[in-house]
């Protein structure tokens, strides 16, 4: 028996739930927490798939608990989670990036503002029910470490969690499949066990980037502005650039005769650069805010796997410092749609060695 007291991150899902389950029968101490990040009332219904923001969350995760006899508690997280994901997310938009809230939820958010809160009432750990494991390296540092399951893995959304909350991190999700998860949940006879997963960003249900950004924007939405070619020719007017990201070919709202694809968003000229197919490939990317896991840096140079968006299957590549807080990720072969905004995370083997935001 541990008797060492975790905070569980509760989401309302399955994944959570078990992660609960599984640290009080590992001898835990288990307190239940569900953020409360939800901005206004009429937004309860947006977990009602699965979402982690809605009042749909906090009845399931509250009857998990209730199952698991836990103690459980809401915590109210609404203005952290407006300033470091909302805000940016627009803020990124508004700048031709296209960003990954997500990342920025789990640092500022989850780990930051939640696990601060946790180690001041007591709590030696806090957990969630990502798919990914932590492990404590022979050099001595910590660091994510891929799940069981590739279907699942979660480890590309935790790049930048730092030292010191890794160390206070547990994910005891990460050694089951997805499948072997809903079966323990369903023998511990919890009614989430079939709970469909969120598939959405979760302050956006209905996927409406855009609209979301122009209603945040108010009287500042991004106007229209040209299409122009690779080559600078003026093709059509696009709707603003928020509406946009790199590699896209469907909803462009231009006929060319042929297929074409955002290869640039140039916020300084208010232009969405199209070009083909072969013009969205690169072999170079440069990437900024940079945080190491595994390794405490890259000296020289260093031959990583490097995903480039959650759903890319991981690309080697060769990665060198080009300043204090920038490095150039050189491809050995060429990658599609790299886009600013988005993480590069870069693994050594099965570990997450660091990563950083794509700068250009």
């Amino acid at each position: 028996m541990t008797g060492k007291k975790v905070v569980v991150g509760m989401s309302g899902g399955v994944d959570s739930s078990v992660a609960a389950y599984l640290l009080k029968e590992q001898g835990y101490e288990v307190i239940g927490v569900t953020m409360q990040i939800w901005q206004d009332e009429d937004h309860f219904v947006e977990a009602e798939n699965g979402g982690c923001c809605g009042l749909s969350a906090v009845d399931d995760a509250r009857r998990v608990a209730e199952r698991l006899e836990i103690p459980y508690y809401v915590m109210n997280f609404k203005r952290e989670f407006k300033k470091n994901v909302m805000d940016y997310f627009v803020a990124e938009y508004l700048k031709g990036r296209t960003p990954n809230p997500c990342i920025a939820c789990n640092r500022y958010v989850k780990w930051e503002s939640l696990l601060h809160r946790s180690l001041e009432i007591g709590a030696d750990y806090i957990a969630t029910g990502h798919y990914a494991r932590v492990e404590q390296l022979p050099n001595g540092r910590f660091a994510i470490k891929n799940s069981v399951t590739a279907a699942k893995d979660q480890t590309y959304a935790l790049f930048n969690l730092t030292q010191e909350q890794l160390s206070h991190t547990l994910m005891p999700v990460g050694a089951y499949t997805k499948d072997e998860i809903r079966a323990i949940a369903e023998k511990i006879g919890l009614m989430v066990a079939h709970k469909k997963d969120s598939q959405e960003i979760c302050f956006i249900p209905d996927n409406d980037y855009a609209g979301f950004i122009d209603r945040e924007c108010g009287t500042q939405v991004p106007p229209p502005g040209n299409f122009v070619s690779v080559d600078g020719e003026i093709l059509g007017t696009h709707k603003g650039i928020t509406h946009y990201t790199i590699g896209q070919r469907k909803g462009l709202g231009i006929a060319m005769g042929y297929p074409v694809f955002v290869t640039e968003i140039r916020p300084e000229t208010n232009e969405v650069v199209l070009g083909s197919n072969e013009d969205v490939f690169t072999d170079k990317l440069y990437a900024n805010q940079l945080n190491f896991m595994s390794l405490p840096d890259i000296q020289g140079e260093a031959e990583l796997t490097a995903k480039i968006r959650y759903s890319h299957a991981g690309s080697r590549c060769r990665v060198k410092r080009t300043g204090e807080d920038e490095i150039c990720c050189e491809f050995l072969e060429p990658v599609r749609a790299v886009t600013p905004g988005q993480a590069v995370v870069l693994y050594d083997g099965d570990y997450v060695a660091g990563g950083g935001i794509i700068c250009r």
